[in-house]
């Protein structure tokens, strides 16, 4: 998402500065044309002016002489047309343009492969004469192409800088508004403890301080309904032992021991509820996946063996630290594996499979058998099994997995059975 982000702004920005220099540069790039053509123009005509003043006031040698210089010095043929109708200087063509010009008037013609400076002379020897400049195509750009590539790498020089710009601008955007969704997600798996730092543009900055505050919020209302859990759980211990010490003074055995048993029960379970509250009070909690799994395994093992079941375990070497306890963990495999032993008839094979995910922030626990599967029940749901069992196994396991910020996945497995996939989440 990050470098999407970047990468838009920068195509936004190389654009927009692509269109403002067209805009600029294309009428620049025709001046400086225009430009070159004018001063060519220019130079021509003052040689032509040159040429007509001499031959108006020098004999025909040195008029000679001239139009070799003049069209050695500005690199473009010179004529002159004479009235009595011989050439000096370079060949040229005698067209309808010369013939206007001998009758008095200057003219500036296209000719093929350019244009021609025809200027008339009064007062030479024998009548009017017409001196002839011939500027090559060549000749009215000369320097254009030069300039229109240093207008061209200007360009692409201003395009480049514009887009590095634009990428250092939108890395200041991005990067606190990346760091946001981190701490979002770290939230949203559990870890009450992740603040993010306000910083960037105003907006993010207060976006992150707002994230805060709901963080801190969220953390003060789980602490509070927490404390009221446990309050009232230890408020139950008072009647629990009233209760117990009716059940003592009643007269038969029997039946104060059946009572004594429930009130055990009881307590047992309001025991179990204060601890939980406890360990959900501490920090975070993080066991290494692969040392757990093997263990829990291994434990199954032996039972695998007195029913001829084949046991496949891959396992990614460790250490693979998840963000749930060693016990929570224990648990979850203990119930995926307690529901093949339970669900499959005996000599069914099951596999397990620890391995980091796909995109790395992950490890994937896969337990997969070869017995019937779900059958057409489909995925069994908390409280409801197809097998006559309470269904609570997968919700254990779907409980630990969400509690890391994984999830919990069932299907059906390539030995031909069930499958479930329980994603959890890096420590």
């Amino acid at each position: 998402m990050r470098a999407v982000v970047r990468r838009w702004l920068a195509v936004l920005v190389g654009a927009t500065t692509s269109l403002v220099l067209v805009s600029l540069l294309v009428p620049l790039a025709l001046l400086v044309r225009a430009t070159a053509e004018s001063e060519a123009v220019d130079a021509a005509t003052g040689a032509a002016e040159t040429v007509a003043v001499a031959a108006g006031s020098v004999d025909e040698e040195t008029l000679r002489l001239t139009v070799e210089q003049v069209s050695a010095s500005i690199g473009n043929p010179v004529t002159v047309f004479l009235a009595d109708g011989r050439l000096l200087g370079a060949p040229a063509e005698h067209t309808p343009a010369v013939d206007l010009a001998a009758r008095g008037r200057s003219v500036t013609a296209l000719a093929p492969g350019g244009r021609v400076i025809l200027m008339s002379v009064h007062g030479a020897p024998g009548g009017t004469a017409v001196v002839r400049i011939f500027l090559s195509d060549a000749a009215l750009t000369r320097g254009v192409r030069e300039t229109w590539t240093a207008l061209l790498i200007f360009g692409v020089v201003l395009v480049g800088l514009g887009v590095l710009v634009a990428d250092r601008l939108a890395r200041a955007i991005v990067r606190p508004t990346s760091a946001l969704a981190r701490v979002s997600h770290r939230l949203a798996a559990g870890d009450l403890a992740a603040r993010a730092r306000p910083e960037g543009p105003p907006e993010v900055r207060a976006a992150g301080l707002a994230l805060n505050h709901l963080a801190g919020r969220i953390t003060d209302l789980l602490a509070e309904e927490r404390e009221n859990a446990a309050d009232v759980s230890h408020r139950l211990r008072t009647p629990l032992t009233g209760l117990r010490l009716e059940a003592e003074s009643l007269t038969d055995p029997e039946e104060a021991a059946r009572i004594e048993a429930r009130v055990d029960d009881l307590e047992r379970a309001v025991t179990a509820v204060i601890n939980d509250v406890r360990r959900r009070s501490r920090d975070r909690a993080a066991c290494d996946a692969a040392a757990v799994v093997a263990d829990r395994v291994r434990f199954w093992s032996v039972l695998a063996e007195d029913q001829s079941r084949k046991v496949g375990l891959d396992l990614a070497p460790g250490p693979l630290v998840v963000a749930v306890s060693a016990g929570d963990l224990a648990d979850c495999v203990d119930a995926l594996l307690g529901n093949v032993f339970a669900h499959t008839p005996e000599g069914t094979s099951f596999a397990v499979r620890l391995a980091p995910g796909e995109s790395g922030g992950a490890v994937v626990l896969t337990v997969s058998d070869a017995g019937p599967g779900f059958g057409t029940a489909g995925r069994p749901r908390r409280g409801e099994s197809g097998a006559g069992s309470t269904g609570l196994g997968l919700d254990i396991a779907r409980r630990v997995a969400m509690s890391s910020g994984g999830s919990l996945a069932l299907g059906g497995s390539t030995l031909g059975g069930a499958e479930a996939r329980v994603t959890l989440g890096l420590a």
